[in-house]
């Protein structure tokens, strides 16, 4: 009686393994194809996403722009620069946000300790040709745009003297 137990039991293990194999065969070569169909969906969308880089690259950006001959012809002396800022009506901090510099950046051009360079002086030159309108609408567009930093606090520490420490 355990032979035929053991011979029964070992003809339902080798129909059983039999079953799962040709179950799982088919299921392994489905995977195989779905992992090199990833791989090529995953090659194809790094080279699209390198394609959209460059064409962003390519598209000029929307704002103040000027042609390099203008740029170049342009004389922006100190007095032009805060008559450019007073005749559109803007702050130094406001001409600061639209050509992209900083507050003592504007303050230098207009004291004539530094002039304006590249991108800068191109948004200058190009700010001439934009309506007092349109420069309120960029300035209130870059404004919504850029996220409010927190001021610091200023906390006064304690200083230590040498009388404060305790002598041994």
């Amino acid at each position: 009686m355990g032979k035929l137990e053991s011979t029964i039991k070992s003809e339902i293990q080798r129909l059983a393994k039999r079953e799962i194999r040709s179950t799982f065969i088919p299921l392994r070569k489905e995977v195989r194809t779905i992992r090199l169909k990833l791989s090529g969906l995953s090659k194809n969308f790094s080279a699209l996403n390198r394609l959209t880089k460059e064409q962003l690259q390519k598209v000029p950006k929307k704002g103040l722009e000027a042609t390099p001959e203008e740029v170049k012809a342009s004389r922006l002396t100190p007095d032009r620069i805060r008559g450019l800022r007073k005749k559109l009506g803007i702050s130094m901090r406001e001409l600061g946000i639209l050509t992209g510099s900083s507050l003592s950046s504007i303050l230098s051009w207009e004291k004539g300790k530094f002039k304006p360079r590249g991108e800068k002086k191109g948004a200058l030159v190009a700010l001439r040709r934009v309506r007092k309108r349109d420069v309120r609408k960029m300035i209130a567009e870059k404004m919504s745009k850029e996220p409010k930093r927190p001021r610091k606090s200023r906390v006064k520490k304690a200083r230590r003297t040498s009388f404060s420490k305790k002598r041994r």
